[in-house]
């Protein structure tokens, strides 16, 4: 896969990418990342990409011309016109696993990093796919983003991982959040792991982990629940949770 962002600070990618299984993943040649200057497609010798909006208002605007000519540079050098272009703004639908296992089909991708007040607006009308937010909150820039976008979707590739089920087991992956996990000693401070863990009983292990990961969902992200794989066994279990929070409020 060959990943190319455009940004105006290249740098912030450099420590990331070498990092962990990510790095590992670049080195490895499963993944191209490739880290674009706008300010290389800027027309003054100060390397301006942004100017003041039309219409007045605080802040500044990144330019078009950057943008577009990056875009028209990759595609001279052969990059897909097919592929999709991202944006990261706080504007986008929130990117989630559904949106990183839709990149994971296409051989590759551009994101455009938005900073400032935002980009020109014929840039997204003209070359924008996609448009992505990492969740509720203002960033400095989009570069973050795009680094959230650049792992999640690396992490999903085949022998990205060290352990293909790693990725499947991951929160999101069953349609609820993952179970607790413990590791040794045993008991740490007085805090002991769940007996269970410690039974070899594999079939009770994988009912504690499952009756553990429907607990956490049900009192942290209750709406995924709408869309989960659900068994009866679920779906009855979850009915004695809502019942012992319901008389837990009532005694309160």
């Amino acid at each position: 896969m060959d990943i190319h962002v455009l940004t105006l600070f290249p740098d912030y990618f450099t420590s990331p990418l070498g990092a962990g299984l990510l790095g590992k993943a670049l080195e490895d040649g499963q993944v191209a990342v490739h880290i674009h200057n706008l300010r290389d497609w800027t027309h003054d010798r100060h390397g301006t990409a942004d100017e003041y909006p039309f219409g007045g208002g605080p802040g500044m605007v990144l330019k078009p011309e950057p943008f577009f000519e990056a875009y028209d540079s990759l595609l001279d050098e052969g990059f897909d016109s097919g592929a999709p272009v991202l944006l990261t703004t706080p504007q986008g639908r929130i990117f989630d696993r559904e949106a990183a296992l839709k990149l994971v089909g296409f051989s590759a991708f551009t994101i455009l990093c938005g900073r400032y007040r935002g980009i020109d607006e014929r840039v997204r009308q003209a070359l924008v796919t996609y448009e992505y937010s990492v969740g509720d909150v203002i960033l400095n820039g989009g570069e973050a983003a795009a680094l959230v976008i650049v792992e999640a979707v690396t992490r999903l590739l085949p022998g990205a991982m060290g352990d293909p089920a790693s990725a499947a087991g991951d929160s999101f992956g069953t349609g609820l959040l993952d179970h607790p996990h413990y590791t040794r000693p045993s008991v740490y401070r007085q805090m002991s792991v769940p007996e269970v863990l410690l039974s070899g009983d594999h079939g009770a292990i994988e009912d504690w982990r499952r009756k553990q990961a429907l607990k956490r969902t049900l009192e942290r992200r209750p709406e995924l629940l709408e869309n989960a794989q659900l068994s009866e066994k679920d779906r009855n279990y979850l009915v004695e949770l809502r019942d012992a929070q319901k008389s837990e409020g009532d005694r309160n």
